[in-house]
């Protein structure tokens, strides 16, 4: 997780908003849809996040904002036990086929398909 510059236990939805540059109706309404996202509430009534949730918050909007994956592709990454949100995207990266043709331009375009998903693969380890 980022340093937020806040060292705090508990943060409120407004804090959070600022944090993860999400609106709060938008933080209220990933409440209803993922089920991992459940701050806690004070004696007020009002939402109290952990760093935790900001954790998942921030992994959240990755998957929708930045992976443009749907909601319930989303859902089906975070309930997966072995999740790394960053390893499980090397999987859709797809693999040229092995089968060979005696075309050179194919097999030209081949090689450099593979170049290029072993460039991705590789960039994907980095981030």
């Amino acid at each position: 997780m980022k340093d937020f510059g806040l060292k705090k236990l508990y943060y409120s939805i407004s804090e959070v908003s600022k944090l993860t540059e999400l609106e709060q109706y938008i933080l209220r309404y990933w409440e209803t849809e993922f089920e991992q996202l459940k701050p806690s509430k004070n004696r007020a009534g009002n939402r109290i996040y952990t760093n935790s949730d900001i954790k998942l918050i921030l992994q959240i909007k990755k998957l929708l904002r930045d992976e443009k994956y749907t909601i319930e592709g989303a859902k089906k990454i975070l309930s997966d036990p072995n999740n790394n949100t960053l390893a499980h995207s090397k999987k859709y990266i797809p693999k040229v086929k092995s089968s060979v043709t005696k075309n050179t331009n194919v097999r030209s375009l081949k090689r450099d398909l593979e170049e290029m998903r072993k460039f991705l693969v590789d960039l994907r380890s980095k981030i």
